[in-house]
């Protein structure tokens, strides 16, 4: 049964995103076709990119609940520098992922030093984050963006959407840091158990701040790509990304109680998300509707996250006195 538990942990998602990809085969002719493959990889690739830091932040044992807010913020400012400020774009792309750093590490300094719970601290920076959107775009879209910054959402390299591409650099970079690094290693080992890492001279408080940092960073560069795609900044994008970027990352193994996760396991994940997402429009449901399925999938991979992490039945929990980490 243990056995059983170890595998179905880690090869969930592959085994959802090959049920959907046969159901939707069976169910639309127009799925299984090259043009419609790459486009579901084009609209995984942006969740991805966002996923990734999510992932990292759940690998820690906490959570990132801005990075929809964020990625709408940056969005904002990257494409408002650019229009109001006349900004070249290099420069506006910098400042955008500098915002997004900027505001995960003040959801790290929130958890290290503030000592808050990582679902409040990112809660309330989300609504931070969400409110200086509209406060800054005064509830109005952004457009007239230049094409150099456009062809990062919408231009190709040897048939290759870019913001595949990018996806694929990310991953690459994380993966690397992840499994060859020392930090990686630590990253792990807090994740594991924070009392038993600082016993093991882990600087605790750093990784954890960094992990914030970085999922901050990386919704930056996810609210750049999506507004470049749109070739609009929109004030409301991003709403229930958090949730999604959430259901890839559990989906793709990573543990809510934290020490583990992958970058395939996560690629996966925001596969089988963009699948669902490709497959509701080729089967024409309603928007509205598709609000409901994505929902019934968020609770289906925490659920599956809480079945194979614990079994059907609750562990009884015994408390443990913490120690202050540095």
């Amino acid at each position: 049964m243990r056995g059983m538990r170890d595998f179905l942990g880690r090869w969930s998602g592959v085994l959802v995103l090959l049920a959907l990809w046969m159901a939707l085969t069976l169910m639309t002719p127009r799925f299984l076709t090259p043009s419609n493959l790459l486009n579901v990889a084009l609209q995984s690739s942006i969740l991805a990119v966002v996923a990734l830091g999510m992932t990292l932040t759940i690998i820690s044992g906490g959570i990132d609940l801005s990075v929809g807010s964020v990625v709408a913020l940056t969005g904002a400012l990257t494409a408002g520098l650019m229009i109001r400020n006349g900004w070249p774009v290099g420069g506006a792309i910098l400042a955008g992922l500098g915002a997004g750093l900027a505001l995960g590490l003040l959801n790290g300094a929130l958890v290290v030093y503030g000592r808050l719970v990582p679902f409040i601290a990112t809660l309330s920076t989300m609504a931070i984050a969400r409110g200086l959107t509209l406060v800054y775009t005064r509830g109005y879209p952004i457009s007239g963006l230049p094409e150099a910054f456009t062809f990062l959402g919408t231009g190709e390299v040897f048939g290759i959407p870019m913001p595949v591409l990018l996806m694929g650099a990310v991953a690459l970079g994380i993966s690397l840091l992840l499994n060859r690094t020392p930090w990686g290693l630590h990253l792990y080992a807090v994740g594991g158990g924070e009392d038993l890492a600082w016993l093991s001279g882990v600087r605790v408080n750093r990784v954890k701040g960094l992990v914030y940092g970085m999922s901050g960073l990386l919704a930056g560069l996810g609210g750049i790509l999506l507004t470049a795609r749109l070739w609009s900044a929109q004030p409301n994008v991003g709403v229930g990304l958090e949730l999604e970027a959430i259901a890839a990352s559990v989906l793709g193994g990573a543990s809510l109680s934290g020490g583990y996760g992958s970058v395939g396991g996560t690629l996966v994940g925001a596969l089988v998300m963009g699948t669902v997402g490709n497959g509701l429009n080729l089967l024409e449901i309603p928007s509205y509707h598709q609000q409901i399925i994505k929902g019934l999938v968020f609770i289906l991979a925490v659920g599956l996250d809480r079945l194979l992490k614990t079994g059907p039945w609750p562990a009884r929990s015994i408390p443990v006195r913490r120690r202050g980490t540095s």
